[in-house]
């Protein structure tokens, strides 16, 4: 059964029945990089430099070295990545479970509330109609904040940064604490550079998308882009992360299969 079921599955793709959706954003020097309040070590920002290029260093072929922070771009969050998951040895993007990183997609669309309010938290009565008109999350699923904030693009306005710290969309601890207790989820993730509010340092526990999610073994998704092409229900997202060893986490190209 198996095997018919991945036969028919290549050929679902090969004849356009299910799509690929990249939901990745280009990596690149502009890729904004997540701000931390000075007394805390920065991340690197993304370089490239060239190693040849056709020519005398390499007359054959081209490529390039990178550097960046683990953290960077379209990125995986590890359960290792905060103190609430470091003691997990399966945490690893080395060591986390193949099966794990593909899983169906819930995606709770908040663009209109975040077009008027840039502050907006997602809350769980949000969840809870978005679930009367889509059905239960199942257990095991990733759930997705779409808000439209990818067309920020490279943009200061992407970070948002204020007097008072990032402003940016996001969850609330209730909302984390419904999905992970309640609901089972494989992950979160969103549009925004990183997985939390923008104001979540100030939310009790602080930062619950890290704290909570990870805390539970469970994963994180940041810098998406291209949300609304995914249905509320029914795309099935790939999610592997680069196999670096007792790595927090990496840029990764995230693909969705949906069905045309």
């Amino acid at each position: 059964m198996s095997a018919t079921l991945l036969t028919q599955l290549a050929a679902a793709l090969a004849n356009n029945t299910v799509r690929v959706v990249d939901l990745t954003q280009t990596l690149r020097p502009s890729t904004p990089v997540i701000q931390l309040p000075p007394e805390f070590a920065p991340s690197n920002p993304f370089t490239i430099s060239e190693i040849s290029h056709y020519d005398s260093r390499g007359p054959g072929w081209y490529w390039n070295n990178l550097s960046m922070g683990e953290h960077t771009g379209t990125h995986f969050d590890a359960p290792v990545h905060w103190v609430t998951g470091q003691h997990y040895a399966d945490g690893f993007t080395d060591t986390i479970p193949a099966q794990r990183f593909v899983a169906p997609a819930c995606v709770i669309d908040c663009t209109k509330e975040v077009a008027t309010d840039e502050k907006f938290v997602l809350e769980v009565p949000h969840i809870d109609t978005w679930e009367k008109q889509h059905g239960k999350i199942p257990a095991g699923a990733w759930v997705l904040m779409r808000t439209g904030w990818s067309t920020r693009g490279d943009s200061p306005a992407f970070l948002n940064m204020k007097a008072d710290g990032p402003h940016s969309p996001g969850p609330s601890a209730a909302a984390i604490t419904f999905l992970v207790k309640e609901r089972d989820v494989n992950g979160w993730g969103v549009e925004a550079v990183g997985t939390d509010h923008g104001q979540a340092f100030a939310f009790e526990p602080a930062f619950p998308a890290h704290n909570l999610m990870h805390g539970a073994k469970k994963f994180g998704l940041a810098s998406l882009c291209n949300l609304d092409q995914l249905p509320p229900t029914g795309a099935l997202l790939i999610t592997p992360p680069l196999k670096i060893a007792k790595g927090s986490g990496s840029p990764l190209r995230v693909l969705a299969l949906v069905a045309a």
